[in-house]
């Protein structure tokens, strides 16, 4: 059962791993995440786990968790390889939410190369498609994935901001999505004759691996571009894109983030909730931290929890209209509760927590204006937005 808990100093597992969980008193951590964390730590070769203030429990491995080891496992990384959050810079003269909502494209809608050879969004691909792998190119994904209209509304660090050409008032655009089923292929290959257990060739997992990183990186401008020529915007190069589900190699350690972002020197996006801030941070975290910082705020409920609680809390028109005025394109009401504001830990703590263990700078906050995160109404209404989505991509898309 999920419980808020004083988390234990550094401890040493049998196998000589050490576990870092690097939150507060005042943090959320459920104690099934914390022993999924030393289960990982007495894994054959695992050197280190560093367990970031967004920390979770995941399906059979942490979530929010860096883990360096001598032995690659696949399952550590997971299903969604390359899942990461990129920010592209938005020149848009008028910005009214209930306006631009209403023209964000069919996001669930595969842009097919055939098909859709004639299609503007194109121009950003550079050097072909990872892989080879065209299905689902240009569509955002389930669960926790979405493509965000914001604004910067906080600048803490001027000089900063000024370097990466942001200030307050600007508008970008958040994309958070990864490899789709690319990813999901891979690990199931793997699983299939290996389960749980380590890559029996680790080169050939890495290069299928890297194709599908680069292939969330592509798929991210993809979207981008998708939404910006619908909004009447020119594309733009992202001035953050960084994956928070992978494995590097660093002086032969394998270390294997799933859903902790690289925090050596980089600028990162951590990811709020549709009714929070969003956090752009300058990460500076050392191998005490695995070179790792957190991605978002991190699941306080399960699902099924969030479910169950937001139907007896929410209804669904107030979760369209957040408690910041924006707007969630969602045509899914299951969806609509289990991904809840109230389903998530407070983004400010995360940050805060990330600050006093001294892995990251506070750079600039941003406030969702439109939040795109399904126009499927399979289970259920999509709602006056998503219909105004539906009938302005038919009348702007040019073809049948």
């Amino acid at each position: 059962m999920s419980q808020q808990e004083s988390l234990p100093p550094p401890t040493r597992t049998t196998e000589s791993a050490t576990v870092t969980v690097f939150a507060s008193e005042r943090s959320w951590i459920e104690s099934d995440a914390v022993v999924q964390c030393h289960q990982v730590a007495a894994l054959d070769g695992m050197i280190h786990v560093a367990a970031m203030p967004d920390l979770h429990p995941g399906k059979g491995a942490p979530i929010g968790a860096a883990m360096a080891s001598t032995v690659l496992y696949p399952h550590l990384v997971g299903s969604d390889i390359g899942c990461g959050i990129a920010v592209f810079p938005v020149d848009l003269k008028r910005v009214v939410p209930e306006r631009l909502a209403g023209r964000f494209p069919d996001l669930d809608r595969a842009l097919d190369p055939d098909r859709d050879a004639d299609d503007p969004a194109w121009a950003v691909v550079d050097g072909g498609i990872p892989g080879g792998h065209v299905e689902g190119l240009g569509t955002v994904g389930r669960g926790n994935h979405f493509v965000e209209l914001a604004r910067i509304q906080d600048v803490l660090d001027p000089g900063h901001t000024t370097r990466l050409g942001l200030a307050a008032g600007d508008v970008v655009l958040i994309v958070h999505s990864g490899s789709r089923g690319l990813g999901e292929r891979i690990l199931r290959a793997h699983t299939e004759r290996h389960g749980a257990g380590p890559a029996a060739d680790p080169a050939a997992y890495l290069a299928m691996h890297d194709d599908a990183v680069r292939w969330g990186s592509v798929n991210r401008r993809l979207l981008a571009a998708r939404v910006l020529h619908a909004l009447g915007a020119e594309p733009t190069e992202p001035i953050v894109d960084q994956s928070h589900n992978l494995v590097e190699v660093r002086d032969g350690v394998y270390l294997h983030r799933k859903g902790a972002a690289p925090g050596d020197g980089r600028d990162v996006l951590i990811a709020g909730t549709r009714g929070t801030y969003s956090h752009l941070v300058a990460a500076h975290a050392g191998p005490e931290a695995n070179r790792s910082v957190a991605h978002g705020a991190g699941r306080k409920m399960s699902r099924a929890d969030a479910l169950l609680r937001g139907r007896a809390k929410h209804t669904v028109e107030e979760l369209r209209r957040t408690p910041v005025g924006s707007i969630v394109v969602c045509g899914d009401r299951q969806l609509l509760f289990e991904e809840a504001p109230t389903a998530y830990k407070r983004i400010e703590q995360v940050i805060a927590d990330l600050v006093d263990h001294g892995l990251a700078t506070p750079v600039a906050t941003t406030v969702p204006l439109v939040t795109y995160k399904t126009l499927d109404r399979s289970r259920g209404d999509a709602g006056s937005t998503s219909r105004r989505g539906r009938q302005e991509h038919r009348r702007t898309r040019g073809r049948s």
